[in-house]
């Protein structure tokens, strides 16, 4: 049986993002979602989210330490620049290959649990776990992890473990494709430390390879390449909002975001899910 889910993330980053989201839990071909609790239009996402026509969705949290700024009381002095913001991207993933460092994995586990207790309180059932830019399975950030799976009981943990996607023709940048294999190692690494809090993880991933080139073409490859067993599927639909300095998620809101939301809206997504007999779900309830 080949089951999938399709999980959007960065929801709340800006109304353009939320709003492609939208359209695609509403067309039924987006089941699941992961909502960074310090994004700009995580209220308003979550306001929408709770008018939703459609139920069958699952919500989780995208552990954010890279963009934006902290929830965490006191501000956390490592992972934040002199303004008080995350250090962004390249600089957070250099600083958290670190292992052993008390006063780190301090200031890590302190803000990890601050936006999760920021999603319990606006009323969110946390179905799922993951990380924005994978930095949960970053050697820094996995012991957090491990205790934050255990306090808030977090039944679902992504694992970024990927095999190379094999795409043919397409050219990709080659930082992307060796980008998406350090990810794969080093979620296999953090599978093993997971193994003992008993959070479950999906028996496949897919989703590395496929940033910024999923077009259609791509996603009914995906699909017709299914292994049997439970998948997610990691996309980033969204509507174009142009670049807003005032908020650091917008440089991700490109075209790329249209072009995902265009490929899953797409009658020929649905007829490949019907042909090689996928059936999409959500998150699976623990017992499930």
């Amino acid at each position: 049986m080949k089951r999938l889910v399709v999980n959007a993330d960065d929801f709340g980053a800006d109304e353009g993002r939320n709003e492609g989201i939208f359209e695609a839990l509403q067309a039924g071909v987006v089941t699941s979602l992961s909502i960074l609790p310090n994004g700009p239009a995580s209220k308003e996402g979550l306001e929408g989210l709770r008018r939703l026509t459609r139920r069958e969705v699952s919500i989780g949290v995208h552990l954010n330490l890279s963009e934006g700024q902290p929830l965490s009381k006191p501000s956390p002095k490592l992972l934040t620049g002199e303004e008080g913001n995350f250090l962004g991207k390249a600089q957070t993933h250099q600083l958290l290959m670190q292992a052993g460092n008390p006063r780190l994995e301090m200031e890590i586990e302190r803000e990890m649990a601050a936006q999760l207790e920021a999603l319990l309180q606006a009323g969110v059932r946390i179905s799922h776990l993951d990380g924005h830019q994978h930095v949960h399975v970053f050697p820094a950030a996995r012991r957090a992890l491990c205790r934050m799976v255990r306090e808030f009981t977090i039944p679902w943990v992504r694992i970024p473990e990927e095999a190379p996607f094999p795409l043919g023709s397409l050219s990709i940048p080659k930082d992307l494709i060796d980008e998406a294999q350090a990810f794969s190692r080093m979620a296999k690494e953090a599978r093993e430390v997971l193994r003992e809090t008993g959070a479950r993880a999906v028996d496949h991933f897919r989703g590395l390879y496929l940033k910024g080139v999923l077009k259609l073409s791509l996603l009914i490859q995906t699909i017709e390449d299914l292994p049997d067993g439970l998948t997610e599927l990691m996309v980033h639909p969204g509507r174009g909002m142009g670049r807003d300095e005032s908020n650091p998620f917008s440089r991700f809101s490109t075209p790329d975001r249209e072009e995902e939301l265009h490929a899953l809206l797409h009658p020929d997504f649905r007829q490949a899910l019907k042909h090689s007999a996928v059936r999409l779900i959500p998150f699976p309830e623990v017992g499930d």
